[in-house]
């Protein structure tokens, strides 16, 4: 069996950085909240973003259960924030994923022409080999975010013209993004779909967006439709999401202004969807969710809890 966890953290930092909470007690109350929920669930690998200092991480990881191993990104976003994946067992062949697709240009960014031609967080790969003695190669990323920032660090626009244009420029951002993670995966894949292959993280999106389903390949064999149970001459390509296989009440990882939403997604390649009766998906609502104010982000500063609940997902066949 093995299992993998993926968990928005927001904003791990230390007391005193940019982001980080105000006082040391409640930075100690964030840190033994997170630490439980893992040490509950007693996950293989744990995918992490939103790590803002990585010595703030060895103190999560000081907290944890058993010894740990971290691959921690060295492409952070300008706020400092990356992702990190954390593993009980052995980590091989690390490796970050931070240009975009040879063919695809640089995207726009602001209202002065800015382009950027990489992910604004890079995401990080590596590979573990299961007590089965399956390697499982792992991928975490951070797209960008839906949450808007204007010139200035302004969270709202000045009118809906700017609104508008900034959040053209976030979805060909992310779109990028998800092309760049896309072409990870092909490479991954190998050209087989034989190769244990998984997508975890916070794609800032739905699984029905544009962005989202870039990252399945080829189309028409999701869960829950007529054509899963079909094989053909794609499943080699596709990864699978398991979003459909989360129950009611554990299928969503963040409340977004009093609205459910699920955008922490893990995504697997065929030969972890073959029997699907191995695999279970689902999110870990411990306590309510507090609903995100996206016009204050820094309301939670010393919330001791992070404002997504972490997506779990477990492989009896491995």
């Amino acid at each position: 069996m093995f299992t993998v966890m993926t968990w928005n953290l927001e904003n791990l930092f230390r007391v005193g950085q940019p982001g980080g909470p105000s006082t040391a007690a409640a930075y100690e109350a964030k840190l033994r909240g997170l630490a439980a929920v893992i040490n509950d669930h007693a996950p293989d690998v744990v995918a992490v973003q939103e790590v803002g200092d990585p010595a703030a991480l060895d103190d999560a990881v000081a907290l944890l259960n058993g010894s740990w191993q971290a691959q921690v990104s060295t492409h952070p976003d300008v706020r400092g924030i990356r992702v990190a994946w954390l593993s009980r067992r052995p980590i091989s062949d690390p490796a970050e994923i931070t240009a975009f697709p040879a063919l695809l240009r640089p995207v726009q960014c602001d209202d002065q022409g800015t382009t950027l031609g990489q992910m604004g967080r890079g995401a990080v790969a590596i590979t573990v080999t299961t007590d089965a003695g399956v390697p499982v190669r792992l991928i975490t990323t951070h797209l960008k975010s839906k949450l808007l920032t204007f010139p200035g660090g302004r969270f709202n626009p000045r009118d809906e013209d700017e609104r508008a244009r900034y959040a053209a420029y976030a979805l060909t951002r992310r779109a990028g993004e998800a092309a760049a993670l896309r072409a990870a995966l092909t490479d991954a894949l190998n050209g087989t779909g034989s190769p244990a292959v998984i997508l975890t993280g916070d794609l800032n999106d739905t699984p029905q967006a544009a962005t989202t389903q870039l990252l399945l390949g080829p189309p028409g064999s999701e869960i829950g439709t007529r054509g899963f149970d079909q094989p053909d001459r794609g499943d080699h390509q596709r990864m699978w999401n398991l979003a459909p296989l989360m129950p009611p009440g554990q299928d969503y990882s963040r409340i977004n202004s009093g609205r459910k939403e699920l955008i922490d997604h893990i995504l697997v390649s065929h030969a972890l969807v073959a029997p699907l009766s191995t695999v279970t998906a689902r999110a870990i609502i411990g306590t309510p969710l507090a609903s995100i104010d996206p016009s204050d982000p820094a309301a939670r500063r010393d919330a001791p809890a992070s404002d997504h609940a972490p997506v779990l997902a477990t492989f009896t066949n491995l």
